[in-house]
Order: C-alpha cells, then sequence, then structure tokens
C-alpha cells in the first residue's frame, strides 16, 4: 500500500514545518515541501491533514501486556491489556515488563503477549524477569533469554527500595547488570536494567552504589517511577546528570501527595537544563497502582491507563510547553536508549508509525507500520477477541 499525506506540521520529533509524507508498505519512503505527482496506477490512498501537528508513534517502554497486580489475591490480577488500548493512546510501539507476580506470570507469557500484539499490528518487545531476584527467566539465564530470544532487550522491572522486592544486595544487582550489558553487546540489543524504585528510604543508593564500585556504564540503569517521591526525583536528576536516562511515569498525582505528576517531572527536568535526551515517560499501562496501609497491605488500588502518554502530553501543550522540547521523551529518546533505530523518529527509512494531533493536542489519527488504526479518535483496528462476548 502506498500512503500520501499531505500538509503535515511535522515535527520528526524536531519542527519541520509544513511537509508531505510519502508511505510505502510500512517504512517513510520520502519526506518533501511539495507534493509528489504519482501515477493513477499507483492506486496511492491521499489524505490532506489541513496542517495538523503530525508527530512519531509514542514507545512506552514500560506497560504490562500480561496484566500486572495481585498484591491482594488472584480476584486483584489486572486483565491483560488489548490491541486498541495502545493505539487509541498514541503507542506504536511497546515495552512489556512483570512485576510482583513474577511466579505466575512469566517472561515465556510475556513474550507470547508480545508476538501476538505483533501479529495484530504493534510493535513489541519485553524484558526477562520481574520485580525479584534470582530473575525468573525462559532459557535460565539473563543473558541466555537476551541473546537467544528475539523480543527480549533487557531485564525489568528490578525492584529496589520497595517492601515488594528481594531486597538485593550490591553483588545480586551487579551480576545481573553485567548479565544485561554483556547480552547487549553480543546481540546489539539494549541490555538495560530497567528498574522499579519504591518508596522507601534508600532510593537510588544501590544504584550509585553499582556505578561507583564497578566499571559499568551509567546506560546501563534505567530507574522507572522517579516521580513517586519528590526526594527521589532529586536523587535521579543527579544520576541523569551523569549519564543515567530516567523514567518518569504518567501515573495519577493528587494535589496533596509527595510527587510530581508526570508533566510537572518533565518540565522541572527540563528547566533544571539536564541532559535532555536522559529522560523518557512509560505509562505503566496495565499495572497496578496500589495504595498500602502501614502493615504492607493493600487498602486501595487504581490501574495504569495507556491512554496517560497521549495525556500527559495534552497536559504539557495546555500549560505552554513547546511540542519540539517535551517531544523526544516520549519518542526519541526512548528510540535512544533502546538501540530502536527505526522507531522514534519521522524520516525516510524510518517505521511509518505516525501520530496526527487535533488542534487542542489530542490524538486524532494514529498509523502503525503503514496501517491506519486509529481515525477520528476511534480505533479502526481492533485486537482478535476485543468485540468478542466471552
Amino acid at each position: 500500500m502506498i500512503q500520501l499525506l499531505l500538509n503535515a506540521d511535522l515535527y520528526a520529533p524536531e519542527p519541520l514545518g509544513r511537509r508531505h509524507v510519502l508511505v510505502t508498505g510500512d517504512r517513510v519512503a520520502w519526506l518533501g515541501t511539495e507534493p509528489p505527482q504519482l501515477p493513477d496506477a499507483l492506486g496511492a490512498e491521499v489524505t490532506d491533514l489541513g496542517g495538523l501537528r503530525v508527530v512519531p508513534g509514542f514507545i512506552d517502554c514500560h506497560a504490562h501486556l500480561t496484566g500486572g497486580g495481585g498484591e491482594a489475591g488472584p480476584h486483584t490480577r489486572v486483565p491483560p491489556v488489548p490491541l486498541s488500548r495502545f493505539t487509541t493512546g498514541g503507542t506504536t510501539t511497546v515495552v512489556g515488563v512483570l512485576g510482583t507476580d513474577d511466579v505466575v506470570r512469566t517472561p515465556a507469557e510475556l513474550v507470547t503477549a508480545a508476538r501476538a500484539l505483533e501479529a495484530e499490528g504493534l510493535t513489541a518487545y519485553t524484558l526477562t524477569g520481574g520485580y525479584h531476584v534470582p530473575p525468573a527467566t525462559v532459557t535460565g539465564s539473563v543473558r541466555g533469554d537476551i541473546v537467544l530470544i528475539d523480543r527480549i532487550i533487557g531485564i525489568g522491572e528490578v525492584a529496589l527500595s520497595d517492601h515488594r522486592s528481594s531486597q538485593p544486595t550490591l553483588d545480586e544487582l551487579l551480576r545481573i547488570a553485567a548479565d544485561a550489558h554483556v547480552a547487549g553487546m553480543m546481540t546489539g540489543k539494549a541490555g538495560i536494567v530497567h528498574l522499579h524504585m519504591g518508596d522507601g528510604a534508600r532510593g537510588l543508593d544501590l544504584v550509585r552504589q553499582a556505578l561507583a564500585t564497578s566499571e559499568l556504564p551509567p546506560s546501563v540503569f534505567h530507574p522507572t517511577h522517579v516521580n513517586r517521591k519528590r526526594a527521589l526525583f532529586d536523587e535521579a536528576c543527579a544520576l541523569a546528570a551523569n549519564g543515567t536516562v530516567i523514567d518518569i511515569t504518567a501515573f495519577p498525582v493528587g494535589a496533596d501527595e509527595d510527587a510530581w505528576p508526570a508533566d510537572e517531572a518533565l518540565v522541572r527536568y527540563l528547566d533544571a537544563k539536564l541532559p535532555p535526551g536522559n529522560v523518557t515517560v512509560s505509562s505503566d499501562a496495565g499495572g497496578c497502582l496500589p495504595v498500602f496501609d502501614s502493615d504492607g497491605r493493600v487498602a486501595s488500588m487504581d490501574v495504569g491507563r495507556p491512554a496517560a502518554l497521549g495525556n500527559t502530553l495534552r497536559a504539557l501543550l495546555a500549560r505552554g510547553e513547546p511540542l519540539a522540547r517535551v517531544l523526544p521523551a516520549f519518542t526519541a529518546n526512548v528510540a535512544r536508549l533502546l538501540l530502536l533505530p527505526r522507531k522514534g523518529r519521522i524520516a525516510p527509512g524510518t517505521d511509518a508509525d505516525v501520530v496526527v494531533l487535533d488542534a487542542a493536542g489530542a490524538i486524532r489519527d494514529v498509523m502503525v507500520r503503514g496501517q491506519w488504526h486509529v481515525r477520528n479518535g476511534r480505533a479502526v483496528r481492533r485486537g482478535t477477541f476485543e468485540d468478542l462476548a466471552i
């Protein structure tokens, strides 16, 4: 199929102004300032975007494809996240993780869920392991999983500073990180250690120790949920200044909470003149967002939603932030960290992952690998079981 997108106000993610975009198959073939003259015999589908802003598809680097939760019993296990929940939120590439439940939910199941989403049109990868040490794996080792399984690109989310973690030692964290790093070198994959950060007082101390006492590069560690505590966010910003990429989670934050909403956290990060490429934003889609009592029991819970990425971007635009300033945290920064050269940008040769924003900054249309999944805010392609009553 050949698609011609006319009159896009293109952010690639840098602002390019008015451009026309030619898509052939699943790739971007050409960008130009004058519409190409295409023979009628090619049967190109032409869409005039009328000057609307067009951005790369979002890369959600933290989603629970098989569902998260389970901390308060089997009935609190969150169901798997269906295809259209991602696409209507602007996500065109997703990375699946396991959390608290890495016993019943397994890395093998997670890889299978990723492949299912791939078959339905999305691009999907996973991490191996989960909260706990030793990590749950498919092959018996972190290194083996990354080297031998195509969809696995790192390990996570390994829990630190959290009462649900295995309370890993420095040596255990270093061993996991070394295995991931070497496996990444062997395969050309990211080889990252994606770290779930709890609200414990130790914060990022173990990561600082790991970097101070080993030869591992700062880019191996990718701590997430860093905006859940304001002091933790300050610690994370200090790591980012020295080369670590940190991940802001787009979860709901109350006005009285000791936390930063994702839009506020990103603005604070950028206003501090920290390296603009060392910050990402993810949704925690499908993850349980529990509130614990003093005994560590679940008192209430919410669920992370894929739409959080698009909602956060819209909130940033509503507060007057320039699109070009904030967009890389959802796109190019994530692609660079995960070593996905055809993702996070709109340029000839990249995957045709395109999001069209309406005048208010909401997601209007979404193209995934050259196929329209969302038109006028409605999913036109849905997952295999989304429309079936079971």
